[in-house]
């Protein structure tokens, strides 16, 4: 979408900002549940769990289900859900790898087997918020994919013949069609995949996961970082850290699962095949009737548009809209830190954004502006491994598709600690890793200018630069 805010007058957004509280609407509501207590002294687990975001908390619902003899320990940092489980748009899709293109580009050879797994893990999802009654507006909506430049609708022509080869119900639509959908001046055409894609509240299906599992018997202590990971005899022993109230911790483990994704890994070799970057979203104030009718948007699918630098929308279960994307920022050296969340230049533009999208929302303002960190890796898509023979498993590198590739990367590290051949550990995604990021300075050299370089052909038509040339000939990337 980015071609067709070039030359634009800005917005005067600024009074449309004024009032967005800087934190993640999801997070921002009476439903939050209070803290769990961090973990004191020193205890002893058959299966300890770093992590409380999807990730681990997939990892603890299944190691449950499986065999719920199992003692299970979750220890988490901050709260369950408090970061990119909590904040991100609530996008749940069945891709295992990052959109079906990815996929057929990299596992050529299995993305039949790959899709099939997807389709049943987002099936696995419905069922599990189902059985527990988990209260997430889960909505199996399909996403809307639109065309916003002229050179942007051979793409979506090509993505509807590839999906339809491997089963997909989708539905091309010309300029007129898509309008019909959600009524913007800035659509060409759209790409309408029905149910491969869901909405869901994040942060509440967080919280659901993380009721489910301490039904199940899981103990889960919230506030308690790992600071530590040593041999400990045929176990692995963790130091833990649970603020200023509680003494350092022990934890002595038979096998582990570190789902800490973005974060600093305890794991050294996760350095080279992660980056961490920033995303940005805008909610609005709840619309008014006469709004909701001016945009239709009556089937409620997720939005985004197909520019390299791309934006993601949806409309909440309050009538509300989600506006985020477009910028993915990279700070050298890895750098995490709570500062980086907000970012004034980026919400300026995402508001400019939305109302060249939706001209007849004028005066409708934003009452929520944030910002967080997801992990990426040069294939787009996760990687696992083990480490500590065998009795550490990990995934990481979801980018951004990690609302539902979290729950099959919890069932493939599992098959990893169980040690056996199975149908997921012989996958070539679970076998292989992407290439690694190169040391700095060169990487954030690298980076800075693939996201200059997407920029650039965003505003001339899609044509890809020498640097993108390449990057695409090596197999290598950075997803805005």
């Amino acid at each position: 979408m980015t071609g067709s805010h070039t030359g634009r007058t800005a917005h005067p957004v600024a009074r449309t900002l004024a009032d967005a509280a800087p934190v993640p609407y999801w997070l921002d509501r009476p439903e939050r549940p209070d803290p769990l207590p961090p973990l004191h002294g020193t205890t002893d687990t058959d299966l300890l769990v770093v992590g409380g975001g999807y990730s681990g908390l997939w990892t603890a619902l299944l190691a449950k289900q499986d065999h719920p003899d199992r003692d299970v320990l979750l220890v988490e940092a901050g709260t369950c859900g408090w970061a990119a489980s909590g904040r991100n748009g609530g996008f749940c899709a069945a891709s295992l790898t990052h959109g079906l293109a990815n996929g057929v580009e990299r596992f050529p050879h299995e993305i039949a087997e790959l899709d099939r797994l997807g389709r049943e893990n987002l099936d696995g999802i419905a069922a599990t918020v189902e059985a527990y009654g988990i209260d997430c507006d889960f909505e199996r909506t399909g996403e809307l994919s639109v065309a916003v430049e002229p050179y942007q609708l051979a793409g979506l022509a090509e993505d509807a013949e590839l999906a339809r080869r491997y089963g997909h119900d989708v539905t091309l639509l010309d300029a007129d069609e898509v309008r019909a959908e959600v009524d913007s001046p800035t659509y060409l055409g759209g790409l309408w995949d029905r149910d491969r894609v869901a909405m869901v509240d994040p942060a509440k299906l967080a919280w659901g996961l993380r009721r489910a599992a301490r039904d199940l018997g899981v103990r889960i202590h919230e506030h308690t970082r790992v600071t530590g990971l040593r041999r400990d005899g045929a176990a692995l022993r963790a130091t833990t850290a649970g603020g200023a109230e509680a003494a350092p911790g022990q934890v002595r483990a038979r096998q582990v699962v570190l789902a800490t994704n973005a974060f600093p890994p305890l794991l050294r070799r996760l350095r080279a095949w992660i980056v961490p970057v920033y995303d940005y979203a805008l909610m609005t104030e709840p619309l008014t009737d006469a709004q909701r009718k001016s945009i239709g948007w009556t089937n409620r699918q997720g939005l985004a548009d197909t520019g390299n630098q791309f934006h993601y929308y949806r409309i909440t279960g309050d009538g509300r809209i989600l506006f985020g994307g477009y910028d993915a920022v990279y700070h050298y050296g890895n750098r995490v830190a709570p500062a980086l969340e907000q970012r004034a230049a980026t919400f300026t533009a995402l508001a400019q954004h939305f109302f060249t999208t939706f001209p007849q929302l004028d005066g409708l303002r934003f009452s929520h502006r944030w910002g967080g960190v997801i992990d990426t890796s040069t294939r787009f898509c996760p990687f696992f491994g083990t480490a500590h023979e065998g009795r550490l498993a990990y995934a990481a590198g979801y980018t951004g598709l990690g609302v539902g590739a979290t729950r099959f990367g919890a069932r493939v590290m599992l098959d990893l600690l169980a040690g056996e051949d199975t149908p997921l550990t012989r996958l070539d995604l679970v076998r292989g890793k992407p290439l690694p990021f190169p040391p700095e300075p060169v990487r954030a050299a690298g980076i800075h200018l693939t996201r200059w370089s997407l920029a650039r052909a965003d505003e001339r038509q899609g044509r890809r630069n020498l640097w993108l040339r390449t990057l695409d000939r090596l197999g290598l990337g950075f997803d805005s």
